[in-house]
C-alpha cells in the first residue's frame, strides 16, 4: 500500500527574468516501510519536490500542476481550474499544518543555521508536541528525553538546557533527527542529512536513520546527491536531472542495469571501495542545464556522449523495462536500438 503518491507534479517559481521550472512533472509512490533515495546533482530539482509535498515552498514558488496524496489523503490537486494559483496554495497550507510534523517529518539540509540560536533545544523540540498532541509540560519532556537517548545523545537532562551553539555539528544532526521523529510520523524525508557532516558523523547518522525506521515503522525519503549514500540504505532510487525523473528502479537496477547515461556518469564520478586507487574519477563534463532556458529535447543533450540528432528536438519519453525499472532515454526506445543497436554504458 502506498503511504505517499505524486503524480505529474510541475513546480515552478517567479522570478524578475521569467518564470524558472524547477519541476516539470514528476511521478513517483513510496510504499509503507519502504526506503526511497532521490538522487541528483544540485539544482536537478531534489529539494524543491520535497518542499512541495510539505507545503514549504518560499513566496514566489508554486505548484503548476499535478497531485499529492499522502496516506489516502488529497493534499492537493489542480483539478479545480476555477480556483487560483494562489488559491490552491493557500488551500495545501492549510491541510498541511495538520500533517506537517505529525504525519510526516522533515530532516532539513543544515544543521548549523536550522536550528533556532536563540531558544533551548528544550523549547524547539516540544514545540510540535504541544501544537499536535496538546501534551503536558512533563509528557512533552519525557518524550523529548526518550527521543534524546534514542539519537544517541549524551547527557540529555543537560542538553535540553543548552542551546544549540553550544551543541557539535553531530549534536546538532542528532537534534533535527529527534524533532522530526518527535510525533512519531509515518514519513519522514531526510533532505541531505549528512552534507554538513565529516565522513565518520555520515556513517553514524545514515545508520541510525537504518535504525529508527525498523523502530518507528515509517518510509523514509532520503535525498542526496551522492549514489554512495544511498546504496546500502535505499530499496528503490530515484534519479532526477532537469526537473525530470530520467530513472528510477531498484538499488541492484540502478547500480547494476543503469541504462541512462547521466545515472552512469554519476556512477562513474564516485570511488568504488573495490576500485583501484590509483585509478582516476571521470567527471560528468559541464554544466547542469539553466531552468530559464531549458533545451527543447533531452535536459541532458548538451553533456551527453550518445546524443543524436532526435535528442535535440523531442523531450525522450519515460520507458517502462520491467515492473520496477524504467528510463527517460531515447537510447533504449525500440526504433533508435533497431539503427544503432545497443549501447553499452560501461
Amino acid at each position: 500500500m502506498n503511504i505517499l503518491e505524486i503524480d505529474n507534479l510541475k513546480t515552478c517559481f517567479y522570478t524578475d527574468n521569467g518564470i524558472v521550472q524547477a519541476v516539470r512533472g514528476i511521478s513517483f509512490n513510496v510504499e509503507k516501510g519502504e526506503v526511497v533515495g532521490i538522487v541528483g546533482e544540485s539544482g536537478s530539482g531534489k529539494s524543491v519536490t520535497m518542499f512541495s509535498i510539505m507545503g514549504l515552498l518560499v513566496e514566489n514558488g508554486f505548484i503548476l500542476e499535478g497531485s499529492i496524496k499522502f496516506n489516502g489523503i488529497t493534499l492537493f490537486d489542480n483539478k479545480n481550474k476555477k480556483e487560483s494559483i494562489k488559491g490552491r496554495k493557500k488551500q495545501h497550507e492549510r491541510k498541511m499544518n495538520h500533517v506537517r510534523g505529525k504525519e510526516i517529518g522533515m530532516i532539513f539540509q543544515d544543521p548549523m543555521t536550522f536550528l533556532n540560536p536563540i531558544l533551548t533545544i528544550e523549547y524547539q523540540l516540544t514545540e510540535g508536541l504541544q501544537q499536535h498532541l496538546h501534551l503536558s509540560h512533563h509528557e512533552c519532556k519525557k518524550r523529548a528525553l526518550d527521543l534524546l537517548r534514542i539519537v544517541e545523545i549524551t547527557n540529555p537532562e543537560n542538553r535540553l538546557k543548552q542551546y544549540p551553539f553550544e551543541l557539535s555539528g553531530g549534536m546538532r544532526q542528532r537534534i533535527i533527527i529527534a524533532m522530526a521523529l518527535i510525533c512519531h510520523p509515518k514519513l519522514l524525508i531526510a533532505d541531505e542529512p549528512t552534507t554538513a557532516l565529516d565522513v565518520t558523523i555520515q556513517a553514524q547518522i545514515l545508520d541510525l536513520i537504518r535504525d529508527l525506521r525498523e523502530k518507528f515503522e515509517m518510509s523514509i525519503i532520503l535525498v542526496t546527491h551522492d549514489l554512495g549514500v544511498v546504496a546500502s540504505t535505499c530499496t528503490k532510487i530515484l534519479v532526477m536531472y532537469g526537473g525530470l525523473i530520467v530513472e528510477q528502479g531498484s538499488d541492484r537496477e540502478i547500480f547494476y542495469k543503469k541504462r541512462h547515461p547521466y545515472t552512469s556518469g554519476l556512477l562513474k564520478s564516485i570511488t568504488s571501495p573495490k576500485g583501484n586507487q590509483k585509478e582516476k574519477l571521470k567527471p560528468i563534463e559541464g554544466s547542469p542545464p539553466d531552468s530559464l532556458k531549458l533545451p527543447k529535447g533531452c535536459a541532458f543533450v548538451d553533456r551527453c556522449p550518445y546524443a543524436m540528432r532526435i535528442c535535440l528536438d523531442c523531450p525522450p519519453p519515460m520507458i517502462k523495462l520491467t515492473e520496477t525499472h524504467s528510463c527517460r532515454c531515447w537510447l533504449i526506445d525500440n526504433r533508435v536500438i533497431k539503427k544503432k543497436g545497443n549501447v553499452s554504458l560501461d
